[in-house]
């Protein structure tokens, strides 16, 4: 048993000389062991340890296959080569080495890098107890390292204020709904686990979703994250993900945002959609300038009292009116938190209306027909207060009027 926390690997009493003498300068508590190769094995049984050197055999696949026993997350490993071969050093790293240099180095550079793998210890360190600690408070999932959807929302509502993510990207992720028949779970949180970054934010959500805060990342790095879970799971798992911009929202703002882009992500089968904002929206009771909370929730209040008022007796109406008249078609039409939608299905042919609400002083009616030989699809974007039952049911009977003329063809 050894009390040094640095140890020393090497079967060249040279080399063992002048490093020691190279990092003569650390701190005055730490200490150097040196052993060879048969011994390491033994001494690194010491829990005191933090940092490994392991000089470079004359035998680099001996030097590789001595890595692999040996490196391990409860010590830092650093690689002394003798001269720069970068296969041997990618090899290496491969390996979950932390760092390198060569014997050859000047001491300031073997300091700086020792001492950074200090750092990275000690850091490696407070973040296994604070883990640790959320786990025992049930606020972490031990398995996955995701916050759990108990305390999710007051989490990253906190973390959206920090100024450090507000130039970043918010997710909600899910399996499309054919995929949830073979959901795995497990197989989800990896795939999500091996494609974010340590400072990305993953929280557990209802209904097998997920929620990601991307710090510093735009929509394109977003779009990769979501695409690399994609390719991770392969073709029997497929992702939906809503994506919206952090800047300055709170976080209801945010999840309704993130929804609704799912939402359209799964209507399209796309495996991402990114709420694209309107800049500056003009209606006769918004100010143009900043959108705090005040106005967030008198927009929802708007958009709630044109959906009870005017959207649901509409939907409701032309339904009735039209299932007399519509053979051989199913009608379908239903409202809910995050878009209200009119649905024909004859055969092989099937069209939507769905209405959008992101948040603004708009809606955005989207028209879909599906099948051979359909007309084409269209956006429409209105401000809520040009949202008339007669306005809309034009806009509705036309597009009955469009899937009848598809039929006939």
């Amino acid at each position: 048993m050894i009390d040094d926390n640095i140890l020393l690997v090497t079967d060249d009493e040279d080399v063992a000389e002048a490093v020691l003498s190279k990092l003569v300068l650390l701190r005055e508590s730490d200490s150097i062991a040196v052993c060879d190769y048969k011994m390491a094995k033994k001494l690194l049984e010491n829990p005191s340890v933090s940092i490994v050197l392991v000089h470079e055999n004359k035998d680099k696949e001996k030097t590789l296959s001595f890595l692999n026993t040996i490196i391990s997350p409860e010590y830092e490993t650093i690689l002394l080569v003798n001269d720069y071969d970068q296969d041997f050093i990618l090899a290496a790293y491969d390996l979950g080495l932390s760092d390198y240099y060569s014997v050859k180095s000047e001491s300031y550079e073997m300091l700086i890098r020792t001492v950074n793998c200090f750092k990275r210890r000690s850091f490696k360190v407070r973040y296994s107890r604070d883990f640790a600690l959320l786990v025992r408070m049930g606020v972490v999932d031990e398995e996955t390292g995701f916050y759990k959807y108990k305390y999710s929302r007051e989490l990253l509502a906190e973390f959206i204020k920090d100024k450090r993510v507000q130039n970043g990207m918010f997710i909600v992720l899910v399996l499309d709904e054919a995929s949830k028949t073979r959901f795995s779970a497990d197989k989800l949180s990896q795939a999500i686990k091996k494609s974010v970054r340590c400072d990305d934010v993953v929280s557990v959500a209802k209904g097998g979703k997920f929620y990601m805060i991307l710090p510093n990342v735009d929509k394109l790095g977003a779009f990769a994250v979501v695409n690399k879970i994609q390719d991770i799971l392969g073709a029997k798992l497929i992702v939906r993900a809503g994506v919206c911009r952090i800047e300055n929202k709170t976080f209801d703002r945010l999840e309704k945002e993130a929804f609704a882009a799912l939402s359209e992500a799964c209507q399209t089968n796309e495996t991402a959609v990114f709420l694209e904002e309107h800049v500056k929206t003009l209606d006769e009771w918004l100010d143009d300038e900043e959108k705090d909370d005040k106005n967030f929730k008198l927009f929802q209040n708007a958009y709630n009292n044109k959906l009870e008022k005017v959207i649901a007796p509409v939907f409701f109406r032309l339904q009735k009116t039209y299932e007399e008249k519509l053979f051989n078609t199913k009608i379908e039409q239903y409202s809910d938190e995050l878009q209200s939608v009119f649905q024909l299905k004859h055969g092989d042919r099937e069209s939507r209306l769905k209405i959008t609400y992101p948040g603004f002083a708009k809606i955005m009616i989207y028209i879909i027909h599906e099948g051979l030989d359909t007309p084409e699809n269209k956006e429409i974007s209105l401000n809520l207060n040009a949202v008339t039952q007669k306005g809309l049911a034009k806009i509705v009977e036309d597009f009955i009027k469009e899937f009848k003329q598809s039929v006939k063809d």
